[in-house]
């Protein structure tokens, strides 16, 4: 996207002139005659940079320099003075201008100075994004199953398309560590990977977020705003749980989709943006849309490439990588912690779970695990005291304590109890089970039966 430079000063030739030579080079240029039409401007609609005069009527470049702090403190401005005035320009760059430039002014030197601004803002805001991902991001994709290695492949046939991509999987599976994985395997790594939880704000305010708005373009707007779009330019959104964005913002969200230009609230002007889109639910869509709740084009739009994240249920080969993991990462949290390790009747009956919270759920167990125990290696004691249901999870079954259960009565018990551990859903419990659904429910319905007799 080409970065956007406004230029103010109160003459105009000389503004035109410095604006057809930066367009010439590839930059987008708008004209402010006056310092107070350029901090409406930069209210408005924020630029990439900003050119100023130091020495206007009425409203002079220092107070632009100060509208600019108020905007957007990382916002870069350069001011342009008469020799006269350095004194006034070193008091400029004392309250946050990036450089001042003495006239005659030469359009090389200004040119270099603005190539280095823009190019010390990209690296602050890619240093920024690194930061909050390493605070965010408690892990990579781990895991050597099966249902893993397909994932990665698919990952690595996607990651250099710009395709948008649709990823679906429980809560806690690991979504959007799909999504940045896509990112960073991508020809977009060294751009911004931005993400925003549509569930996790009100519909206003989300389409703020998305959108940009201008300054008072609704109460509480005190400045102007770019929008998560914009800031992803060039690189990724990642828009979680896409089932819950309301049907207004799905309208919108399409068109930007299928045009590439993005509307601020509040305004009338357009702003081309290069993004790809990675969206992520655990809900059904096709069901949604059935229903009315998700619009039917905004889907195929994003379901161009379907990327599928598998349970951990799935995946219960990869359990011991992912415990000595978050181990590991609880011990690097907690380094007064006292445990070290996991017993093996830990190990056994974290294999025997079905983990409907997936890999966020183990992840929060072993953190708890390492921060409440007292010994070098937490036992089935620590377990119970924190997961009851987990640590008591094979003790369950009510066989008769008067004599021997038969096979059948065996194979009865564990038949109920693992359709009770996949939360009803049979079909998930044929396939853990190893025999089709078909014998399932025939020997659901003749249990019943059986103990009647």
């Amino acid at each position: 996207m080409k970065a956007d430079l406004l230029v103010a000063d109160d003459h105009g030739d000389f503004a035109e002139m410095l604006v057809e030579h930066l367009q010439g080079l590839g930059y987008a240029g708008r004209i402010a005659t006056s310092g107070r039409a350029a901090i409406a401007e930069l209210r408005e609609r924020p630029p990439d940079l900003v050119i100023t005069d130091l020495r206007m009527a009425e409203v002079d470049g220092l107070d632009v320099v100060d509208a600019v702090r108020g905007v957007d403190p990382e916002l870069p401005v350069i001011v342009v003075t008469a020799f006269g005035g350095v004194e006034s320009a070193i008091e400029a760059v004392k309250r946050g201008a990036y450089h001042y430039l003495t006239k005659p002014l030469r359009l090389e030197e200004l040119v270099l100075h603005v190539r280095r601004a823009l190019e010390q803002r990209a690296l602050r805001r890619d240093h920024r994004r690194l930061r909050d991902a390493a605070r965010t991001s408690v892990a990579e994709l781990i895991g050597q199953s099966a249902a893993m290695r397909r994932l990665y492949a698919l990952i690595d046939r996607v990651s250099p398309s710009p395709s948008p991509v649709l990823v679906r999987g429980e809560s806690g599976s690991g979504k959007e560590l799909v999504a940045r994985a896509i990112h960073e395997r991508g020809p977009r790594r060294d751009r911004a990977f931005v993400a925003v939880n549509c569930t996790a704000l009100p519909e206003a305010l989300l389409e703020s977020e998305l959108f940009g708005h201008a300054r008072g373009a609704f109460t509480g707007a005190t400045a102007a705003r770019a929008g998560l779009f914009v800031e992803a330019s060039g690189g990724t959104l990642f828009l979680d749980e896409i089932g819950d964005m309301p049907l207004p913002l799905q309208a919108r969200l399409l068109r930007v989709l299928q045009e590439g230009e993005v509307r601020a609230i509040g305004t009338d002007s357009t702003r081309h943006v290069d993004v790809r889109v990675i969206a992520a639910t655990h809900q059904d869509l096709d069901a949604k849309i059935a229903a009315g709740q998700f619009r039917a084009d905004l889907f195929y739009r994003l379901d161009v490439v379907p990327v599928r994240v598998p349970p951990l249920r799935d995946r219960l080969d990869d359990l011991a990588m992912l415990t000595d993991h978050f181990l590991g990462h609880a011990r690097r949290r907690n380094p007064h912690a006292h445990v070290e390790r996991i017993s093996r009747d830990v190990a056994t009956a974290l294999a025997r779970y079905p983990w409907p919270g997936n890999v966020r759920e183990l992840q929060n167990l072993i953190e708890r695990l390492v921060v409440v125990g007292a010994n070098a290696e937490a036992n089935l004691a620590d377990l119970a005291d924190l997961a009851p249901k987990i640590a008591g999870g094979t003790e369950r079954f009510s066989l008769p304590r008067d004599r021997l259960a038969t096979l059948r009565e065996v194979e009865d018990e564990y038949i109920e109890w693992m359709i009770e551990q996949c939360g009803g859903n049979k079909t998930r419990a044929a396939e853990r089970l190893g025999i089709d659904k078909a014998t399932l429910h025939r020997r659901a319905k003749q249990r019943p039966r059986e103990r009647e007799t």
